[in-house]
């Protein structure tokens, strides 16, 4: 099973002074987290999209095409990119890119997106906001698979024979389609035979079972290979040398953000008491020792049967210290357990 890390790149304000980081001192942040997520052996790193003032990368694929050639070996995606609000040749064209410059390592992980705000900011509407996805997702694929592409939508100016260029290092780019737990999404992953990223952020994660049973289902009817499938699960967490230390830590942050966003959509804000059974043994959150972290990976792995697990680092803004601390633990202990444990067992 391959561990990585997804981000937001959020640049909150610190719950206890109240200081938020200039963005160049966060982005310089940001690049150490890579490099350091791949000194340890990390298989993936994975950036979010977003257009906001809490969240500070817009474009990923820029983010990645620096990171690349900062790395060796690491895999370098988005997380998501908001592809119903962007023009897929633009952003397959970018991840060419990024992939020439990593030498092949660069993923595309394509999704709806759970914020809005680049839908006016790029001129689309909200109620065509299913629509958008599938039909950009179509044109995605079938540029990653044919250099000259003819295509027409609804949505976008037709294609009439035409080269889209650079082709990328690798014959194809990955795509990876990310779900939040809708089984439309579910379903056209599945029926497009693309690996499946299904993010986990509340509730009980065995709630999403049925999610992940009905993406295999669906894969294996639609004609494609067992060997083949694709699963990640994404996940927020955090951890540190002990349990308590790392609950502490964590607590400020996740609530002041989850809070913010909350608020936002009408949900109350996040209790200590809240928090805390959400990092008990069956809940969402996976922050604690690292030993609690690889308990609740594997826990995850037997629900689902993934191939990927991402662990959301963090959930608001952190001391980098703490940040770094946090990613050596995962490449160096939590990585190799669970690892050899799922080899074990086969």
């Amino acid at each position: 099973m391959e561990i990585g890390i997804t981000t937001f790149v959020e640049n909150t304000p610190d719950p206890a002074t109240g200081k938020v980081l200039p963005p160049h001192e966060r982005m310089r942040n940001l690049m150490e987290e890579i490099e350091l997520a791949d000194q340890v052996g990390l298989d993936v790193f994975s950036i979010g999209e977003h257009h906001r003032s809490d969240f500070i990368v817009s474009s990923p694929a820029v983010v990645l095409a620096a990171a690349a050639v900062k790395t060796k070996k690491i895999k370098l995606s988005s997380a998501v990119t908001v592809l119903s609000s962007d023009d897929p040749v633009r952003v397959f064209q970018d991840f060419a890119h990024v992939d020439l410059l990593s030498e092949g390592r660069a993923e595309i992980m394509a999704g709806r997106g759970s914020f809005i705000e680049s839908f006016p900011l790029f001129g689309q509407d909200m109620k065509d906001y299913h629509s958008l996805f599938a039909e950009k997702l179509d044109l995605l694929i079938q540029l990653n698979k044919s250099e000259k592409v003819t295509w027409s939508g609804k949505h976008r100016a037709a294609i009439d024979d035409l080269g889209v260029y650079p082709r990328p290092y690798q014959a194809e780019l990955p795509i990876w389609v990310a779900v939040g737990g809708t089984p439309e999404s579910v379903i056209r992953a599945a029926q497009y035979g693309l690996p499946m990223a299904l993010a986990i952020i509340g509730g009980m994660p065995e709630r999403f079972v049925p999610f992940t049973d009905l993406y295999k289902k669906v894969y294996l009817q639609s004609g494609f290979q067992a060997q083949n499938l694709q699963l990640a699960i994404n996940s927020h967490g955090y951890l540190a040398d002990d349990s308590q230390k790392a609950a502490n830590e964590f607590y400020g942050p996740y609530a002041y953000l989850m809070g913010k966003i909350g608020r936002e959509r009408g949900w109350s804000g996040m209790s200590r008491e809240q928090y805390d059974l959400m990092r008990g043994p069956e809940g969402s959150l996976l922050v604690g020792s690292p030993q609690q972290v690889i308990d609740k990976i594997l826990w995850e792995h037997e629900l689902f049967g993934n191939t990927r697990f991402l662990l959301h680092i963090s959930v608001g803004t952190l001391p980098h210290a703490q940040v770094l601390r946090a990613i050596e633990l995962l490449g160096t202990v939590v990585a190799p357990a669970v690892k050899k444990a799922v080899a074990e067992k086969g």
